[in-house]
């Protein structure tokens, strides 16, 4: 989905439906049908592509976990050399923001039912589920 980033204000990217989604989508081949549905098949694995410290290139070899506490649901992207990110799964509009730290997360629409989760130098790609403000619903349906 390419949009101007005046249109992408408008779209709320809800990364948790995908992430949080029991089942995967697979063509009839078994194999994960689209990029969107091959990030979406390894996040139900608890794996994540990532590009960390700068790196050009997406490689799937961050872990995902997924946390409840009593301020909602949390989502923790965890690095090979054991650093780690914590967001917390919101419904404002912004998808994901940074549970802790004062690093900012900006999250943009990657085209194909994906997102790009950036904090400084490194790169987060998550399958999305997007839906105009206002529409009925919640994240963590």
């Amino acid at each position: 989905m390419s949009l101007p980033i005046s249109d992408m204000t408008r779209l709320v990217p809800l990364a948790a439906l995908a992430l949080l989604a029991a089942c995967s989508a697979e063509s009839d081949t078994g194999q994960p049908a689209s990029p969107a549905e091959a990030a979406r098949s390894a996040a139900n694995d608890g794996l994540l592509d990532c590009a960390l410290d700068g790196a050009a290139e997406f490689e799937r070899r961050c872990e995902l976990e997924r946390i409840e506490t009593s301020d909602g649901k949390e989502l923790v992207f965890r690095h090979p050399d054991g650093g780690f990110r914590r967001f917390s799964i919101v419904t404002d509009g912004r998808g994901l923001v940074t549970a802790d730290g004062a690093d900012e997360a900006a999250v943009s629409a990657a085209g194909d039912g994906l997102i790009i989760v950036e904090v400084n130098e490194d790169r987060y790609r998550l399958p999305a589920t997007f839906r105009k403000p206002g529409v009925p619903g919640d994240a963590t349906e």
